[in-house]
C-alpha cells in the first residue's frame, strides 16, 4: 500500500458526457479515504501554469446529471515539451500531490505515460471519450451518451425523410473509429453505415440502394467522419448514380459531445473514479480502470492506447441483413 495523501484530478481532450460523475466519484472517494483532493482545471494546462485547487464534497455537489466538464478541458502544446512538464511537476511538488486521476482518451493517457516516464508520478487514467476506441474496457465515459444523441437525432430526421421520400446521408463522430457510426446505424435501421476501418465499396452501396427502393419510403446512410471522403462526397456519389433521388446530407457535429448523461454512463463513470482512487491507493501507476463483462479491470496505458484496430464483422453483416 502506497503513502498517497493529496492527490488531484483533471480532465483532458475532448469532453465527454459522465466527465462530471468521473470528477464527482473521484472526489468524494477521496475524501472518504481521507486525503486531501485537489482539482487541476483545463486538463495538463493547469498542471503547467499551476491552476490547481483544493476541492470538497460541495466542490462536486449536484454535478452528476450535467454534461461537459467543471474542470474544464484542454489540448496543452506546452505539455508536449520537456519545459512544460517540469513545470508541470514543479506545481504539483508545490501542492504535495502524491498521485493524479486523469480522465480524458490516448491523447490524455500518452500524455501521463511521458509524464510517468520523467518524474515518476504515480498516475491512475479513466476513458473518458464519446469513441469507445480505447482497449481495457467494454464502453468508454461518454460513448453510451452519444450514440443515444445520435439515435434521437436520426430519429427525428427519418421523420422528415419519410415525409418527403427522401435519402439523408447523416455524418457523426468517429474521426479514428466507427464505433458511433455502426452501432447507431443499427439502431436508427440504417441502409448502410461507412466507417473508416473498412474501405467503402460503393458499388455494393448502390446495389443496395436500388435493390430496395420499392420497399422504402425514406432511406438512412451513416457515415463516420473519420472516413475520407464524408458526408458530403458520399452524398455527391449517390445523387450522380441516382439523379431521381432527393439527397439530402445532415452533420450532427459536436451536439453528440454534449447532453445529460446517461444513467449507464454515470454508472460507468462513478464505478471507475471509485477504483482510480482505491487504485492509487493501492499502488498502481501507468494503468487506466475499464470494466470488463461488469468487472473493473486495470489496463496499462500502453495496452489501451489505441488497440482497436478491428470492427465487429458481425454488426456490419447486420447492418446488410437488416436493410432490405
Amino acid at each position: 500500500m502506497s503513502k498517497i495523501k493529496n492527490i488531484a484530478v483533471l480532465t483532458s481532450g475532448g469532453d465527454a458526457p459522465g466527465m462530471n460523475a468521473a470528477i464527482r466519484a473521484v472526489v468524494r472517494t477521496g475524501i472518504y479515504y481521507n486525503l486531501n483532493v485537489f482539482g487541476v482545471r483545463r486538463g495538463y494546462d493547469g498542471l503547467v501554469n499551476g491552476d490547481i485547487f483544493s476541492m470538497d464534497a460541495k466542490s462536486v455537489a449536484n454535478i452528476i446529471q450535467r454534461g461537459g466538464t467543471i474542470l474544464k478541458t484542454a489540448r496543452s502544446a506546452d505539455f508536449r515539451t520537456i519545459e512544460g512538464r517540469q513545470r508541470a511537476y514543479d506545481n504539483i511538488k508545490a501542492n504535495n500531490i502524491d498521485g493524479l486521476v486523469v480522465i480524458g482518451g490516448d491523447g490524455t493517457f500518452t500524455g501521463a505515460t511521458k509524464f510517468i516516464e520523467e518524474f515518476d508520478i504515480p498516475i491512475v487514467g479513466l476513458p473518458g471519450t464519446i469513441d469507445n476506441d480505447l482497449a481495457g474496457t467494454d464502453f468508454t465515459i461518454g460513448y453510451d451518451t452519444a450514440i443515444n444523441t445520435v439515435i434521437d437525432a436520426v430519429d427525428k430526421i427519418r421523420d422528415t425523410a419519410e415525409s418527403h421520400d427522401r435519402l439523408f446521408v447523416i455524418e457523426v463522430m468517429g474521426r479514428d473509429s466507427g464505433l458511433i457510426a455502426l452501432r447507431s446505424g443499427i439502431s436508427t435501421g440504417a441502409e448502410a453505415v461507412l466507417i473508416p476501418e473498412i474501405a467503402v465499396d460503393y458499388d455494393a452501396i448502390m446495389t443496395r440502394l436500388d435493390k430496395t427502393r420499392k420497399n422504402k419510403a425514406s432511406r438512412i446512410i451513416i457515415v463516420a467522419e473519420g472516413d475520407k471522403e464524408g458526408g458530403l462526397v458520399v452524398a455527391e456519389k449517390i445523387q450522380k448514380q441516382f439523379p431521381h433521388y432527393d439527397v439530402r446530407v445532415s452533420i450532427l457535429g459536436h451536439i453528440q459531445r454534449g447532453g445529460k448523461p446517461s444513467c449507464m454512463d454515470r454508472v460507468l463513470a462513478s464505478r471507475l473514479g471509485v477504483a482510480a482512487v482505491e487504485g492509487l491507493i493501492e499502488g498502481r501507476r501507468g494503468e487506466m480502470a475499464g470494466l470488463i463483462h461488469s468487472q473493473v479491470h486495470f489496463t496499462p496505458f500502453n495496452k489501451a492506447i489505441k488497440h482497436i484496430d478491428s470492427i465487429n464483422q458481425n454488426l456490419l453483416r447486420i447492418v446488410e441483413i437488416l436493410s432490405l
